[in-house]
């Protein structure tokens, strides 16, 4: 098996590859960071192929497809994304813009595309990452979370049309909450509540994504969370959400 992943260079991304490696399926990674991807190649031991591509960039998605969509690809993991703390009217607009088009077109594209091709063989895996913040609205990351809905909802009205068609194709949404990855530093802010393992996150994402699990949410405590989030009037935990997260003074 091959599979291709996205914003492979750090956390989940770079875990995902490390776990897939112990399973002996060979590897494309793609980022903007090729010197992390180059020293994650050294340590791994199947077959790694690295690509350096800015995936903010609409063109560069169509070029990474188009490269690799000979490739025979079993796998593919759409990772690449970052956020951004801030009220909206204060936040960079032209740095939203981009997380969009991370967050969301390049993630459309190549679902679309690989999905395509995935349905032509019947078979074949999608993992579309997004986080606990697709179920949500966040204040003070609003942009991030609404990127992350826009994936869990596209994730699952496509998962819904391969079951009615029988397809053996799987699409899967890992929705984790905070993880312990430099998520904080790119965004510039950080969470008051301590991250999961990167590498706890990425295991059991690739393992219940095997499963063909839909939604798939590590760790009992955000199972629980989001389970009774559901009877909150909207507004209480809209407060909530506010103050779970804070940006950084120092």
């Amino acid at each position: 098996m091959k599979a291709l992943i996205t914003g492979a260079s750090s956390g989940i991304g770079r875990d995902m590859a490390r776990y897939l490696d112990s399973k002996k399926i060979d590897l494309i990674l793609v980022a903007r960071d090729e010197e992390n991807l180059l020293k994650l190649k050294q340590e791994l031991t199947v077959n790694v192929e690295v690509l350096t591509y800015d995936l903010t960039v609409n063109e560069n998605v169509y070029e990474l497809y188009e490269k690799v969509k000979n490739e025979n690809i079993d796998i593919l993991i759409n990772n690449a994304g970052f956020g951004l703390f801030g009220e909206f009217s204060q936040t960079d607009l032209d740095r939203e813009l981009e997380m969009i088009n991370l967050n969301v077109v390049a993630y459309h594209i190549l679902t679309k595309l690989f999905l395509q091709d995935f349905i032509k063989k019947d078979q074949g895996y999608i993992l579309n990452v997004c986080s606990s913040a697709g179920f949500l609205a966040g204040p003070r990351l609003s942009t991030y979370y609404a990127t992350k809905n826009y994936v869990l909802k596209l994730t699952m009205a496509i998962y819904e049309e391969l079951r009615k068609s029988k397809s053996h194709v799987s699409i899967s949404a890992l929705c984790p909450g905070p993880v312990d990855t430099n998520f904080n530093k790119v965004a510039q802010g950080k969470f008051s509540i301590k991250g999961t393992s990167s590498y706890e996150v990425a295991k059991y994402g690739i393992d219940k994504m095997f499963q063909r699990k839909l939604l798939i949410v590590p760790t009992l405590k955000m199972k629980i969370g989001l389970f009774f989030s559901r009877f909150l009037p909207y507004k209480l935990l809209l407060k909530i959400i506010y103050q779970i997260q804070y940006r950084k003074t120092n």
